[in-house]
């Protein structure tokens, strides 16, 4: 049988396209019926529920890409209800996505769809690939893992969140420590601005000073040298004196003399 469908859906590739719409939905489920070949390893019982249950959804082959056209995605899982064997499609990109949707919707949680433990994803129309059977436990399985790691991504999105609110305290901190280190510095260099400054001005005035005491002791020896001088000048104007005077005292007494011969004579002429 497999052989019969892939002839048939050689010739139809080879067809008018326009005709390939039409024929793909029952040539996708098609080949699920053909899959029964390959369940010569399963017990008997359990091949002839998969055997029932292909053929079921292949019945229903025009409703499930219909269900697909109008939902606009890649495909859906299409089940039987295993209460009262209604079909459900849950529209979706992928098994995953489509068991996503329909746990987030409401009527996952009314309970009025009784799922099989086996489920059928169908691709849309112009995909020209099989159906895929998927568990029930598996898409469960993967839904929690999906939770999990959402909860994961968001548990990071909420630490990353912290640590950039944390590196902008952290920034913060930084920017108030080095604008108050920045103004010690600035208090520290005006300090020694002033420091310096003083020195210099006491060194100043300590040149001024030593300047005071050369000029100070230049005109202490100054004064000592001219009253060393005048003291010389003074004995040398009283030697001068003295001898002015006994020069003087002589030449009076010569005068004296010479006065006293005079008179004499002059007493001699009269």
């Amino acid at each position: 049988m497999r052989q019969l469908l892939l002839g048939l859906l050689r010739r139809i590739g080879r067809g008018v396209p326009h005709g390939l719409g039409a024929g793909l939905p029952l040539m996708s489920l098609a080949l699920v019926v053909a899959g029964c070949a390959s369940h010569s390893l399963m017990p008997e019982t359990q091949a002839a529920a998969i055997k029932h249950r292909e053929r079921a959804l292949a019945s229903h082959a025009d409703a499930i890409h219909a269900a697909i056209r109008q939902s606009g995605h890649a495909g859906a899982l299409a089940l039987l209800d295993a209460q009262d064997g209604r079909l459900v499609v849950l529209p979706g990109d992928s098994p995953a996505d489509a068991w996503a949707r329909y746990t987030a919707s409401p009527e996952s949680g009314t309970g009025r769809v009784s799922l099989p433990p086996v489920l059928t994803f169908v691709h849309r129309a112009d995909v020209p690939q099989a159906p895929e059977t998927v568990t029930l436990s598996v898409l469960q399985q993967q839904a929690q893992l999906l939770d999990a790691h959402r909860r994961v991504a968001e548990r990071l999105d909420l630490v990353q969140g912290e640590l950039a609110a944390s590196k902008r305290e952290v920034d913060a901190s930084l920017a108030a420590a080095r604008a108050e280190m920045q103004t010690a510095l600035s208090s520290v260099a005006e300090d020694l601005a002033t420091v310096r400054k003083f020195m210099l001005q006491t060194a100043q005035l300590g040149w001024l000073n030593h300047e005071l005491n050369v000029e100070n002791a230049t005109g202490i020896r100054k004064v000592v040298t001219a009253s060393q001088e005048l003291s010389a000048s003074s004995a040398k104007l009283e030697e001068t004196m003295r001898q002015l005077s006994g020069s003087l005292a002589g030449q009076l007494k010569e005068l004296s003399s010479r006065l006293d011969s005079i008179q004499g004579k002059v007493s001699n002429l009269k």
